[in-house]
């Protein structure tokens, strides 16, 4: 029999179940870390021939053989037969509990993909839906054809949460595929108070992912669960580990903020309501600063200071005002603002470089209206340059939020 080996980890593969849960050296190996345990799942279930469509699995919640019957098991939870409203993440194996929740006639929410347009939608069949119609609803192409957004401000009231996992243990530790959107997604449940800490999560995998996870790999954001479902077992976890409270902000990036709207909303909520909600990137000012009335100063005419950034490819019909929100949502506020309405650009002046770098990485990818705005370090401008440009005050401290998605 070959020895398989992975990371600091060597076991056999027909016993990999057994080498995770009851091995003494994965508490002995103190280097192993997250996606040391995705990868050897991920090895382990298309070496065996346990993955399914679609392949390979690698950097995917996988699919797997018997997905549909774990699915089946969820019918055994009291608290399913009590949920009117859940929640049930994209992955292709989860679709058998779409499907019966849409078969149960419960109100079925699924994020939207990579969080680009919203948080949720709700799916809801055509009237006398068939079977046929369904099964459709309850796949990614029923996410597309037969699914309603739910903003911002909508009343949700999630009663159960159902995620997918790549490895689980049985104290109920997950480990997802690495891009933290399920813990990104609970999180911002909480914010919205659609969820509680008794809101139970379920996840639903194979057998061979059910694995010791040493609790030194668990941080206070990853998302635990309370019930897993494989094809022949219904495991109750019992786990007391407390779930995310909320956004950590000090873990989001300005590009995530940058390519997510509900997210950019949520946090000026938050900062309205006196919360710290300082990103990973850097420093920026705290809600309510006041300036020098050297920063408010304006520009002069002539050149822009190697702290300005310069936005290109504004909608004709952009206004200042949607730019000053929009700005003001993402936490990039500049000082001074100078607007080109005409040409279709504005100038940005920070009270030094670091912020205008700052506020570069954050608008990476940022769209105004239909546009993808362009967005670099202003080069040094000549006078005419700046004919018919305009310079405006920084924002007040009290701004309409961008409206939810």
């Amino acid at each position: 029999m070959r020895l398989y080996s992975c990371a600091t980890f060597i076991f056999f593969p027909t016993q990999l179940e057994t080498a995770f849960c009851s091995s003494p050296f994965q508490e002995e190996h103190v280097g192993v870390s997250k996606q040391d345990i995705r990868e050897r799942i991920w090895d382990y279930m298309e070496s065996q021939n346990l993955a399914d469509f679609p392949r390979p699995v690698h950097h995917r919640i996988p699919n797997f053989k018997g997905s549909y019957l774990a699915c089946q098991n969820i019918r055994d939870l009291e608290v399913f037969a009590r949920t009117q409203e859940l929640k049930v993440d994209p992955d292709k194996p989860l679709e058998g509990v779409r499907l019966l929740a849409l078969q149960s006639k419960k109100t079925l929410l699924v994020p939207t993909p990579r969080l680009r347009t919203g948080l949720f939608n709700k799916i809801t069949p055509p009237p006398g839906a068939t079977k046929d119609i369904l099964r459709k609803c309850a796949t990614s192409q029923g996410v597309r054809n037969y699914s309603t957004p739910v903003g911002l401000d909508s009343k949700v009231l999630v009663d159960l949460v159902v995620v997918g996992s790549v490895a689980v243990s049985e104290k109920g530790w997950r480990i997802g595929k690495g891009e933290g959107y399920a813990d990104l997604e609970y999180a911002m449940m909480v914010s919205m108070g659609a969820v509680s800490q008794g809101t139970p999560v379920v996840t639903i995998v194979h057998d061979c992912q059910v694995v010791d996870i040493p609790e030194a790999l668990l941080e206070d954001h990853d998302l635990t669960v309370d019930y897993i479902l494989t094809p022949t077992r219904v495991i109750t976890t019992g786990c007391e580990r407390p779930k995310p409270a909320g956004i950590s902000w000090s873990k989001i990036s300005c590009e995530m903020l940058g390519k997510m709207p509900i997210l950019r909303s949520l946090r000026h909520r938050e900062e309205q309501a006196g919360k710290d909600v300082t990103l990973q990137d850097g420093p920026r000012s705290p809600p309510g600063a006041t300036r020098s009335p050297q920063d408010l100063a304006p520009p002069e005419l002539g050149s822009v200071p190697p702290s300005s950034v310069q936005i290109g490819n504004l909608p004709r019909d952009a206004r200042v005002s949607e730019l000053k929100r929009a700005l003001s949502a993402l936490g990039v506020a500049p000082s001074r603002l100078t607007w080109q309405g005409p040409q279709h650009r504005a100038f940005l002046h920070y009270r030094d470089p670091a912020e205008a770098q700052q506020a570069i990485a954050c608008l990476q990818g940022f769209r105004l209206g239909a546009n993808t705005v362009r967005v670099v370090l202003a080069r040094q401008q000549r006078a005419s340059d700046l004919v018919g440009s305009h310079t405006t005050e920084p924002l007040p401290d009290h701004r309409p939020a961008i409206a939810g998605p």
